[in-house]
């Protein structure tokens, strides 16, 4: 028979437990929606995961949140139904499925974004700025202790170090081979970008940047000379286990300044259109798409996108 009384000291379950409580009331989980949206707390999960990817395996997925697969696969049905998802198989392996938000998925989830942004500005809104950092303070604590390996300090931008540039070479090959099926053409490609850039390497007009987090290489950007007045911004790329921490905007950003140190007025950069979350980062830093032209590349037919900005 289990005591009626908790183990540790007395009243510390029941702290937790009420603890637990108002915090569920105040970010409103027992609502029939989230922050006034018809999406419950699950569901919101979800939809955020798969906006901070291209696409992802529907058992990776399940995996990611730990979520029984029944239970994930209703929720995917009833996204499917209203237009927020499509499943496709995957290209690296065809017995597996991989999910993606549709345009109405991702319109559906800004808007459940900024529900729950303005939800969490109202909740600090009345608190002075020194309660906001308790509190934020505090938040950190209770992750730290309960150990949230999710956690991570942040990354840092550096330069590329002896053993860098093979590793742009073989994550582009194999991170594309896996979410996009792209063969092995398009590694020789990147390959053929690192080389002509340590070729010709100008470290007053060009650079490049390795993002790292705990220690191991997660993205990259390049910055190169397309001309005089122009530079061209080339393989933007953030390791997936590695997004959703800001890693691909803060490569653009810094990218821009660079360039616009060095000089240039204008960069441009190449991309397909298939390729949804790096242009939604270019969007965000002001480039505008210029032109757009099918071809058949990397064993797939793409439509390629020339993008560019004024510095």
């Amino acid at each position: 028979m289990r005591s009626s009384e908790p183990r540790g000291e007395p009243g510390l379950v029941e702290s937790v437990r009420a603890f637990n409580r108002f915090y569920t009331r105040m970010i409103g989980v027992l609502q029939a929606g989230l922050v006034g949206t018809p999406y419950s707390l699950t569901e919101a999960r979800l939809l955020f995961e798969l906006a901070q990817r291209d696409r992802i395996e529907v058992a990776e997925l399940r995996r990611l949140l730990d979520l029984d697969a029944g239970y994930l696969s209703r929720i995917l049905a009833r996204f499917g139904a209203d237009g927020l998802v499509v499943r496709d198989q995957s290209p690296s392996d065809a017995r597996r499925q991989v999910i993606a938000l549709t345009e109405a998925g991702r319109a559906a989830f800004a808007v459940l974004d900024d529900h729950q942004v303005a939800a969490v500005e109202q909740l600090l809104e009345p608190l002075s700025r020194e309660q906001q950092s308790r509190l934020v303070e505090a938040m950190g604590t209770i992750r730290e202790t309960l150990g949230d390996t999710s956690r991570r300090a942040g990354f840092v931008l550096r330069a590329p170090e002896p053993g860098d540039l093979g590793w742009v070479v073989a994550r582009h090959g194999a991170l594309y081979a896996a979410e996009y099926g792209w063969d092995a053409t398009f590694e020789a490609l990147v390959a053929r970008v690192v080389a002509d850039y340590v070729d010709q390497h100008d470290p007053k007009r060009e650079a490049a940047w390795i993002a790292e987090v705990d220690g191991e290489p997660a993205g990259c950007v390049f910055c190169v000379a397309d001309d005089g007045t122009t530079a061209k911004l080339r393989l933007l790329l953030v390791d997936p286990s590695a997004r959703g921490m800001g890693i691909g905007e803060r490569l653009v950003e810094e990218c821009l300044r660079f360039a616009r140190r060095a000089g240039y007025s204008r960069i441009t950069l190449w991309t397909n259109d298939v390729l949804d979350a790096a242009r939604r980062i270019y969007e965000r830093a002001g480039f505008h798409l210029d032109q757009q032209d099918p071809h058949h590349s990397f064993g797939h037919d793409l439509v390629g996108q020339n993008w560019s900005r004024d510095l």
